[in-house]
């Protein structure tokens, strides 16, 4: 009895560290090199990704977490300041609400083999314990 509580707790426990929102990150790529990492967002915000132009030409892409009120919006930043007639660049951010929804390159489908190790891991170790 001890043992299928154990394993429960194992699993349980595997699921509860994957509750909060994972994103991949990126403060500044050029056209459509990005080097991400993940991250894990605050409570309330989504991932997103976001694409524009700056100067007119150049393509550039970021990616993160973003507060929710902030997503699906397109904002201009001038220069030398906000009361200048010379945009620098405009970004628009797209929003997504799911573990890595903000795509990067990498293996498809990663994120569900990763659990899976960790969940077989936590029933091996489980099993050697009781």
């Amino acid at each position: 009895m001890n043992r299928i509580i154990l394993q429960l707790f194992a699993v349980g426990f595997c699921f509860a560290l994957g509750q909060a929102l994972q994103c991949y990150n990126c403060k500044l790529g050029i056209f459509n090199l990005c080097i991400t990492t993940k991250k894990t967002c605050d409570s309330g915000d989504h991932c997103f990704s976001g694409k524009g132009t700056a100067a007119g030409f150049l393509d550039i892409t970021t990616k993160g977490c973003l507060k929710v009120a902030e997503c699906n919006k397109t904002k201009e930043v001038n220069f030398p300041n906000s009361d200048s007639n010379s945009t620098v660049y405009s970004l628009t951010k797209t929003c997504c609400d799911s573990d890595l929804c903000n795509a990067a390159p990498g293996l498809p489908g990663s994120t569900g083999l990763s659990l899976t190790l960790t969940t077989i891991t936590a029933l091996y170790v489980a099993n050697i314990l009781v």
